[in-house]
């Protein structure tokens, strides 16, 4: 797939109105939030080379919401990922999730992971948390967000991406960081990884992984705690030790009802205990 200009990701790109085509059949057990007394919808967030589209979701009254950034799993923000702020919307949260991949490509309508991985793996790091630092610009200047309660979790990449955005910004309260690599070989485009970064960390980041993730071998959350020891960020992993990878995707196979309401129940809590 080519690369989309500027001109045209900012004409042409929406959000999807649906899941993404790689994760059809959709679970029956899938979770469907309201969007009942909310503001919810897509929304465009003004970054350095243009517009990027972003899903938001807040209540409808009220404003000095606490802002909570929603990063994408690798099949971009589909219905998933927009019920998720949902569920943050009606908690009270004002969450904001923007497509991040939109510059080299739309993933929502590739039919296998096969095709989404090289979109994604053009994706720069430096990208990503510029685009994040917009995002966060936009929610203080544009939707009533307040910023000094600002969290962030994200999913699998997301995830990844959760603990590179808390150290990129400090001014983040707390993050919550679902399942995302801690290791791996560096490249131009994405040159560290969690635990490269793990030292620096002053704000407080919850990981929640899975005993059974084939993905992210065990020794490598082993490395990434033994990491966090020398950081001031008193932050903590926890693992489920008979969860698979993407325990709390309940569109997917993979979820784990009881790990997955445990993990919202600590993230809620993680949350509020670091004063998001």
């Amino acid at each position: 797939m080519k690369e989309i200009t500027r001109r045209k990701f900012i004409a042409t790109t929406t959000l999807a109105t649906g899941f993404a085509l790689a994760v059809q059949p959709i679970s029956a057990q899938v979770i469907s939030t309201d969007a009942k007394g909310l503001v919810a919808g897509a929304v465009k967030i003004p970054v350095k080379d243009g517009e990027i589209p972003a899903y938001r979701a807040a209540p409808a009254t009220g404003d000095n919401f606490p802002i909570v950034l929603v990063i994408q799993e690798i099949f971009g923000v589909h219905e998933h990922i927009q019920d998720v702020a949902r569920r943050f919307a009606q908690l009270g949260y004002l969450a904001i999730a923007p497509e991040l991949f939109v510059r080299q490509g739309d993933v929502l309508k590739l039919s296998s992971i096969d095709e989404i991985r090289p979109i994604v793996a053009k994706v720069p790091d430096a990208q990503v948390l510029s685009d994040l630092d917009a995002t966060v610009n936009w929610a203080v200047k544009s939707a009533k967000g307040n910023a000094d309660k600002l969290g962030i979790t994200g999913f699998c990449w997301g995830g990844r991406i959760t603990w590179l955005y808390a150290v990129h910004n400090p001014k983040v309260k707390a993050g919550v960081a679902w399942y995302g690599r801690l290791v791996g070989d560096a490249t131009e485009l994405q040159p560290k990884y969690p635990v490269d970064i793990a030292s620096k960390l002053t704000v407080p980041v919850l990981g929640l992984y899975g005993g059974k993730d084939t993905g992210i071998p065990l020794d490598t959350v082993e490395q990434m705690r033994d990491r966090l020891k020398s950081s001031s960020s008193k932050s903590e992993i926890i693992v489920y030790p008979d969860a698979p990878h993407a325990f709390f995707a309940d569109y997917r196979p993979s979820y784990r009802e009881k790990e997955a309401k445990e993990g919202w129940k600590r993230l809620l809590a993680w949350f509020k205990q670091n004063g998001v």
